[in-house]
């Protein structure tokens, strides 16, 4: 499933040596990074219901990297993982927030948007439960 998931969605494996590069060819392109692991429970219910749901995943027009962090320890240490799924969230380079666990479609789906609308233009960001941003918004 995991195959099929990361081809309807065009997920390219990234790894520790290649992330950076990775992030500066999608340009100015909203980057998800989907850390996950082999035989993790909560990955494969991301898995799971990304597939059943694939449009509204599909229609955030994500630029989607992915690596498996048991395979590649470096990328794990770099984001400071705690635990798996976490995804992380890039636009020009910089890391703008993250998603740790699997919080469900509708609540990935709504935290996305919301950060999608804070890229979009000036506006009091409401506080988001779920995507946590690495930096204070700006007053």
């Amino acid at each position: 499933m995991a195959d099929e998931l990361f081809a309807r969605l065009d997920m390219r494996a990234t790894s520790s040596a290649s992330l950076d590069a990775d992030l500066a060819a999608a340009g100015d392109r909203l980057v998800a990074i989907y850390l996950w692991g082999e035989d993790c429970f909560n990955c494969g219910i991301f898995k799971q219901q990304a597939m059943q749901q694939i449009e509204r995943i599909d229609g955030l027009g994500l630029r989607w990297l992915h690596a498996d962090v048991y395979a590649d320890a470096g990328l794990g240490r770099r984001f400071a993982l705690h635990g798996v799924p976490a995804f992380f969230f890039f636009k020009d380079g910089k890391r703008l927030g993250r998603i740790t666990g699997w919080p469900g479609i509708g609540a990935f789906v709504n935290a996305v948007r919301e950060l999608q609308s804070r890229l979009a233009g000036p506006r009091e960001a409401a506080n988001d439960p779920v995507l946590a941003p690495d930096s204070p918004p700006a007053p």
